[in-house]
C-alpha cells in the first residue's frame, strides 16, 4: 500500500509527488505523461524559468519526482473506492491501494453519451480486462477514445463472438475486429444496454466498452462534490471526502502552471501531515 496516490501526471501531480517525498511518504503517480504543457513551445510566465519549453519543464518536473523516489504507473484510473482507512484505485485489471488520494486530473471533463451513466455496470463498462469474461461469446461495441483502446479491443476479440470498434485507436487491431466509421450518439437500453445508435443507425450489442483518456468525475468518484465543472476544495485542497484532495486545473481557473504547482504542494503537505 502507498501512502499517497496521485491521479494525474502533470505540474500539480509532480509537485504533489515531490513534496510528499520530501515528507518521506511513499507515492505513486498514475497518468499518461501527456497534456497541454508538453505542447507549449515556450512558457513565459513561470517565475525563475523564462522561455523554457513546456516539454522541458514537464520532463524536469517528472525527473525530479523520479529522482526523489516517486513511483509511476501509466494508464487511466477507472474508479476510486473508499475502503475505510484507505482507497482502492482501479487501473485496468489491477488495483492500487493508498491511504490518501490527490486528484490532479486536469480541466478536461469528458462528455458522456446519453444512456452511459444510467447503464454503467449494466452493459456499459470502462475496463475490458475487468469485465470481458461477462461477454464471452457475445457481441460488444468498443468506443475508442483513449490510448488503451486497441489493447483492450484485442483482448475482447479473444473472448467475444464479435467486436466492433468505433473510432481510430492507437495501435494495430486484431483481424477479427470490425471498424465502424459512424460516430456513437446514444447507448440504447432501459434496464441494461442493448446496443448503440451511431450515425443515426441503431445497432444491437450485448455490451458497450468505452475507453477514454480521462474519466468524468461522476464515474471516477461520484461522491466528490463539484462546483460546476470543477472539484470543490478548501484552502488545504481537501475535497468533501476525507482523505481525498484535488489540485491544479481540475479545481478551476486560472489554468496556470504556477497555480497547479502551488496547489499540488499544499495538497501533498496536508495529506502527508494527516498520515501518522
Amino acid at each position: 500500500m502507498f501512502d499517497i496516490a496521485v491521479v494525474g501526471a502533470g505540474p500539480a501531480g509532480y509537485s504533489a509527488a515531490i513534496n510528499a517525498r520530501k515528507r518521506e511518504k511513499t507515492v505513486v503517480v498514475i497518468g499518461q505523461n501527456t497534456g497541454w504543457l508538453t505542447k507549449a513551445e515556450r512558457v513565459e510566465n513561470y517565475a525563475g524559468m523564462p522561455g523554457v519549453s513546456g516539454r522541458d519543464m514537464f520532463e524536469t518536473m517528472r525527473n525530479q519526482a523520479a529522482d526523489m523516489g516517486a513511483q509511476f504507473r501509466s494508464g487511466v484510473v477507472h474508479q476510486i473506492i473508499g475502503m475505510g482507512e484507505s482507497f482502492a484505485l482501479s487501473l485496468g485489471a489491477d488495483f492500487i491501494e493508498a491511504r490518501r488520494v490527490i486528484l490532479c486530473t486536469g480541466a478536461a471533463q469528458p462528455k458522456r453519451l446519453p444512456g452511459e451513466e444510467a447503464l454503467l455496470g449494466r452493459g456499459v463498462s470502462y475496463c475490458g480486462t475487468c469485465d470481458g469474461m461477462l461477454y464471452k461469446g457475445k457481441r460488444v461495441a468498443v468506443i475508442a477514445q483513449g490510448p488503451d483502446a486497441a489493447d483492450e479491443a484485442n483482448f475482447l476479440a479473444g473472448l467475444c463472438e464479435k467486436v466492433t470498434v468505433f473510432g481510430r485507436p492507437q495501435g494495430a487491431l486484431d483481424a477479427k475486429i470490425a471498424v465502424c466509421e459512424r460516430k456513437p450518439e446514444v447507448i440504447l437500453g432501459e434496464s441494461k444496454a442493448t446496443g448503440l445508435r451511431a450515425g443515426g443507425e441503431d445497432m444491437a450489442f450485448d455490451g458497450v466498452f468505452i475507453f477514454r483518456e480521462a474519466m468524468a468525475m461522476g464515474a471516477l468518484m461520484p461522491e466528490v462534490e463539484m462546483d460546476g465543472a470543477f472539484i470543490r476544495v478548501d484552502r488545504h485542497m481537501r475535497t468533501n471526502v476525507p482523505g481525498v484532495y484535488a489540485a491544479g486545473d481540475c479545481t478551476g481557473t486560472p489554468f496556470q502552471v504556477a497555480k497547479a504547482v502551488g496547489e499540488g504542494c499544499v495538497a501533498a503537505l496536508d495529506a502527508a501531515g494527516s498520515i501518522k
